[in-house]
């Protein structure tokens, strides 16, 4: 899971874009790169196209254990994979130990298994026994069990509840370096060292990964494993491979992937706003987060752009 990638040959931005190379350096430093959960956008079309352009690892969106236990329904619509996605981590969505287990149970033939916790940083006993259960329920040590918090205002809270969760045997931890109640506030990166110095296990680092200069600060300041990225990523899906804007070819990859695997339409268009929000001027901007179907969408940029 801890591999390395090296930066892939330089891309050429829109024509009438500043062209610019990616970042260059003979080898990249040790930490795994990660696309974080997100609703309604981390999903198979999004994953395959960042793991082509240096992802190391992604996660599924938050799927919820209860439904995905009583529902074929809802496992078939949540949990979409192929031999291609991997590594890959299923986030479910529990607040009891049996369903998470359950759930956990069910995925386990295909994916690794990981546990969002936010809500519940505030129970660290209940966290350790999700933890507990879902490990004796898998023992096999190839799927691992991990858990995706948010930091206390009082990071020893944080500290012991990771503790626990490591003495339970979760297997890593990803750490988003804002309480509950922050959302544009600064990351506070010595909360995330803090936890990170008082495990033994894997921890990972979250928030304000823009670029993979923050990436590689995130990682030489608090030592983590690994760097997620969320927004960063949607924004700019080669962002792990050093371009500072969606080259065109990771554009067209879009386009080859998502259409190949039927991604819905409004799933298929706003990828495409989100890319090209820095890259495309703001009055073509204005004219293309209008069109409203996959034609058009597609006979936009032949003409502008000579894609597709």
């Amino acid at each position: 899971m801890f591999s390395t990638n090296q930066v892939q040959n330089e891309h050429l931005l829109f024509s009438n874009s500043v062209s610019e190379s990616p970042r260059r350096r003979p080898l990249r430093l040790q930490y795994t790169t990660i696309c974080a959960p997100m609703v309604r956008y981390s999903k198979l079309p999004f994953r395959m196209l960042v793991r082509k352009y240096g992802c190391d690892l992604a996660f599924t969106p938050m799927i919820v254990s209860n439904s995905f236990v009583h529902s074929a329904k809802a496992r078939d619509n949540e949990f979409t994979t192929c031999l291609g996605d991997r590594p890959l981590i299923v986030q479910f969505a529990a607040n009891n130990a049996t369903d998470l287990a359950d759930a956990a149970e069910l995925v386990a033939p295909w994916a690794l298994a990981e546990h969002y916790g936010a809500y519940l940083i505030n129970n660290a006993e209940l966290v350790k026994d999700m933890v507990l259960q879902t490990r004796n329920r898998i023992s096999d040590q190839k799927f691992l069990i991990s858990i995706k918090i948010r930091i206390h205002y009082d990071i020893r809270k944080t500290v012991d509840l990771c503790q626990k969760a490591q003495q339970a045997g979760v297997s890593f931890i990803t750490i988003h370096g804002r309480t509950l109640e922050q959302r544009k506030e600064p990351v506070n990166v010595q909360a995330i060292k803090t936890v990170k110095d008082s495990l033994n296990i894997p921890v990972f680092g979250n928030g304000d990964v823009f670029s993979l200069e923050d990436a590689d600060k995130l990682y030489e300041q608090t030592g983590v494993n690994g760097v997620m990225s969320a927004r960063g990523l949607l924004q700019n899906p080669a962002l792990f491979v050093g371009y500072h804007y969606t080259p065109r070819d990771c554009v067209q990859d879009w386009l080859d992937i998502s259409l190949n695997l039927g991604t819905h339409f409004t799933s298929f268009h706003h990828h495409l706003m989100y890319m090209l929000e820095k890259v495309m001027p703001r009055p073509e901007r204005r004219v293309f987060n209008t069109l409203s179907s996959t034609a058009a969408v597609l006979d936009y940029l032949r003409v502008n752009y000579d894609l597709c």
